[in-house]
């Protein structure tokens, strides 16, 4: 009877996990979501259209320090033409491929939060298990074990501070999830400002702007996939379990130490020093054609 109590409990704690990853995914799914408004996609529009006026204006400039450099033996057209190249491509994507990559980071992390907690398994699965359980002599000798800390172990200070530990984790997700849609909008917003250096060679702003996107994707799958892991493993090792739900909020750390910084103020003062290097740069072209 233990047993069977014990299998109805893991499969009540199973479900109710599973639960939290289908609800993180689906906040994720907000964040993705964000993209189909109306007002969101003008914003989104509106940040393509000044990408590609900054990257006209990129052409021009580019033109003109090639001509200046071909004057005096340094020009080398094939780097110029790539350039350009690079910038075109980037101007194209910087809009459209981030959504589609947190769309793929969003479905990778709710597949694999199901098939951790084997959501949606019904009770034949479960009744399955139970006599299999009950046909092995490991599974009969088993029979007392509580179902986290081990029955005569039990300790009501060691629960508290695991329940404790675990809202802290759940909450910390929980609010990480919330805001990177605004996030990644932002982030959407900050990368037209690039356009205006890449066709000009410089493209170290640029990659570290792709790397903060794939940084937000990256931590997007990660973060609710180990804390469901370290939910799951709770039942059998409860400090195991808890040491992987608290690493889970330090994944962004980790992310920026390799260089996937998911923060968005150095890319904005970057950005910022950017477009103030264009509007510069048009003022002096403009004050040139007209003498």
């Amino acid at each position: 009877m233990s047993t069977v109590l014990d299998e109805l409990l893991d499969w009540a704690y199973s479900q109710a996990v599973g639960f939290l990853g289908a609800f993180f995914a689906l906040m994720g799914n907000m964040g993705v979501e964000l993209f189909d408004l109306l007002w969101v996609q003008a914003v989104v529009q509106f940040f393509s259209q000044l990408g590609w006026a900054l990257f006209a204006v990129s052409l021009v400039v580019s033109f003109f320090e090639f001509g200046i450099e071909y004057s005096s033996g340094r020009g080398n057209i094939r780097h110029t033409a790539i350039n350009c190249l690079k910038g075109f491509m980037a101007v194209s994507l910087f809009s459209t491929v981030p959504v589609r990559l947190y769309a793929l980071s969003i479905s990778l992390q709710a597949s694999f939060t199901a098939s951790i907690t084997g959501l949606g398994s019904g009770i034949g699965e479960l009744g399955q298990s139970i006599i299999t359980k009950l046909t092995t002599a490991e599974g009969l000798t088993s029979a007392a074990v509580d179902f986290i800390f081990g029955g005569p172990t039990f300790n009501p200070i060691m629960m508290l501070f695991c329940v404790i530990l675990m809202a802290y984790a759940v909450i910390k997700v929980f609010f990480a999830n919330l805001k990177r849609g605004g996030i990644l909008l932002i982030q959407i917003a900050v990368g037209s400002l690039y356009m205006f250096s890449v066709p000009r060679g410089y493209s170290d702003g640029f990659t570290q702007w792709c790397k903060q996107v794939i940084g937000l994707c990256l931590t997007a799958f990660l973060q609710s996939t180990i804390l469901t892991a370290g939910l799951m493993a709770f039942t059998d090792h409860a400090l195991l379990g808890l040491g992987l739900m608290l690493s889970a909020g330090e994944v962004p750390r980790i992310a920026g130490a390799f260089g996937l910084d998911t923060s968005t103020r150095a890319s904005l003062s970057s950005a910022v020093h950017t477009a103030q290097m264009a509007v510069n740069t048009t003022k002096v072209i403009a004050s040139a054609v007209s003498k």
